[in-house]
């Protein structure tokens, strides 16, 4: 009677051990219903301390309640390290901005050779482009002048990132954008943008940065006219700059309402920033048309953080 009773046992164990064996197959497989999906995620380490190891199986990308394939996390150097990065200035600024334009101009020739940067000013919502995408960054450094001290007839810097981003040329590099503005948007003055808290086109200058892998560093500087002295107005450009950056994984920089005595400790961060990026690809869940898909980024690694878009643009389920 014994010998028979150790035999439902020796079933349960049996069973148990292929239940986890099928879970951790289920697990290592990519479910057929999703698509890759790729992302630029910065790490900041917190506090003194040097960058840990941080390993693919380390990456925690969660869709709602599910937990993401991820298929790759590589640092963004060597053969991966490309990046275009523009330089976006408004022409609305004071020409006090003059006595960054030294602090700019060294900030572009201090770029890797792997990194194209172009130069353009924002008016009239759309960019006039001084320098297109190129590596030899001294000539981009030397295009940089004085702003106009002028937003024209249509001054909207939201509408010109927009206009940049639409004409931005197709490649698998990293897309960043610095963009200096006072963030006032001086083309649509109607009661019916009024009181909203955040400009209206800065909010589809978000999408469209989540929706191309733009990441758009926002620094604020003082413009002119009577709208940057109007607390209201140049409290909502600054909001809304904040958003525009942290929608697209970006940092916004500001010191108050005031000109800052210099913008080099904001670049320098921006250069930090760019040296400890990872290139992410995982498996999201599609719906049935494409659009945005709000993700989430974590890990257990201790002493860092990711930071990235709030959102990616997900291609719509094959049929």
């Amino acid at each position: 009677m014994q010998q028979y009773g150790i035999l439902p046992k020796v079933l349960l164990v049996c069973t148990v051990i292929l239940t986890a064996v099928l879970s951790l197959k289920a697990q290592e497989t990519t479910p057929s219903n999703t698509v890759p999906v790729r992302m630029t995620v910065t790490v900041y380490v917190l506090g003194d301390r040097p960058m840990p190891e941080i390993n693919r199986e380390d990456v925690i990308v969660t869709q709602g309640r599910d937990r993401l394939h991820v298929t790759e996390w590589v640092p963004a150097k060597g053969d991966r390290a490309g990046l275009d990065l523009f330089v976006l200035i408004d022409d609305a600024l004071d020409t006090s901005f003059g006595s960054h334009i030294n602090d700019l101009r060294a900030f572009i020739n201090n770029q890797a050779p792997t990194t194209s940067v172009g130069v353009g000013y924002m008016r009239n919502a759309t960019v006039q482009i001084l320098q297109n995408f190129t590596t030899d960054h001294d000539q981009a450094a030397r295009v940089v002048r004085l702003p106009i001290a002028s937003p024209g007839a249509f001054g909207s810097p939201y509408l010109s990132v927009i206009n940049l981003m639409n004409r931005w040329p197709s490649h698998p590099n990293r897309r960043t954008v610095v963009m200096i503005s006072d963030g006032i948007d001086r083309a649509r003055r109607g009661p019916g943008f009024r009181g909203l808290g955040i400009i209206p086109d800065a909010n589809s200058a978000s999408d469209v940065a989540q929706r191309t892998g733009t990441m758009i560093h926002t620094i604020y500087a003082p413009g002119v006219g009577r709208l940057q002295r109007n607390f209201f107005e140049a409290n909502t450009g600054q909001n809304s700059m904040a958003k525009l950056s942290d929608d697209s994984g970006g940092e916004s920089f500001f010191l108050g309402f005031q000109s800052p005595v210099s913008i080099r400790p904001y670049l320098d961060t921006i250069q930090n920033i760019l040296g400890n990026q990872y290139l992410l690809e995982f498996q999201a869940r599609p719906g049935r048309r494409a659009g945005l898909q709000s993700i989430r980024l974590a890990t257990e690694v201790a002493g860092v953080e990711f930071a990235s878009a709030n959102s990616v643009w997900v291609p719509a389920a094959s049929r």
